[in-house]
């Protein structure tokens, strides 16, 4: 999902602004191993402090202490994490963009901390995640946008608007997602004393936080579909309906779930939302 974000937001999304783009295919390869390494490297490290938890919620899905032993995933995180990083900060310099090497950093660290401390901090974790999930929108806009890439303000506006709708909509379906299992798995995270958004406040009153964000996502998908049909970008605007659409299913049913096989059917719905809404941007080559 990280890859096909990233390429559909270079090739499709941002090509689609700008005819000369500052970062090349090869920058563009070097960028993408980065944020693969550092997300590879988060989720090992995750796994990692994660054992106990992950034995109770997801048994067939732990392969650390089992397929791979624990020494050698702490070697595969550091290995990979550090990569990232290099590959980060290279592209940074070679590009005249010391400053975002600090993304690159501070995300590897963030995510070590998420892992061992901020997880267990109500709402904390579940901010952290759908932040970073934003991140590689805004690092390729970033990286890829400059004053001699746009031809008019316009181009740079309306370019700007489209990042801020897709890391909007990646950070509120993640943040969704991120509370859907934090209540499918409530049962092994009470067990080491996690704690999350169900665990303190219980089930329905999470629930009904995420059914609220839900529906925040709604008029917000609303207000976009609008939009593209008053600008005559017809595909657009459909595809966002048909988001909206499914959403609205997921509200129903959000509304009735009570059971781990309900939540983890909403976890998948929404994962589904958020794979429609990042392939809606290749509709862009056609605007």
């Amino acid at each position: 999902m990280v890859l096909l974000t990233m390429i559909l937001t270079k090739y499709a999304l941002i090509n689609s602004f700008i005819s000369n783009p500052s970062l090349t295919s090869i920058d563009f390869i070097i960028l993408s191993l980065s944020i693969l390494f550092i997300t590879a490297g988060g989720y090992i490290i995750n796994d990692l402090y994660d054992i106990e938890a992950d034995t109770i919620n997801k048994p067939l899905k732990v392969f650390i202490s089992k397929s791979i032993s624990k020494k050698n995933a702490w070697v595969i995180y550091l290995l990979s994490s550090t990569l990232g990083v290099i590959l980060g900060i290279y592209l940074s310099v070679i590009k005249n963009s010391d400053f975002l090497s600090f993304y690159f950093i501070g995300t590897t660290l963030l995510l070590f901390l998420y892992s061992v401390l901020l997880k267990k901090q109500v709402f904390i974790g579940n901010l952290c995640i759908s932040l970073l999930v934003t991140l590689p929108i805004y690092l390729l806009y970033k990286f890829d946008s400059n004053s001699k890439t746009f031809s008019n303000i316009l181009q740079y506006f309306f370019l700007s608007i489209a990042v801020f709708y897709y890391m909007f909509f990646a950070f509120l379906t993640t943040m969704i997602r991120e509370i859907i299992k934090d209540i499918e798995d409530i049962n092994g995270d009470y067990i080491v004393k996690l704690k999350t958004l169900p665990i303190l406040i219980g089930k329905t009153r999470a629930r009904n936080i995420s059914i609220f964000l839900s529906v925040v996502l709604l008029l917000f998908l609303f207000l976009v579909s609008s939009n593209y049909f008053i600008s005559k970008k017809y595909f657009l605007g459909t595809i966002m309906l048909m988001i909206s659409i499914i959403l609205v299913h997921f509200i129903f049913k959000s509304w009735n779930a009570s059971t781990k096989k309900q939540f983890h059917y909403l976890s998948n719905l929404m994962k589904l939302i958020m794979f429609i809404g990042i392939l809606s941007m290749t509709l862009f080559k056609f605007k």
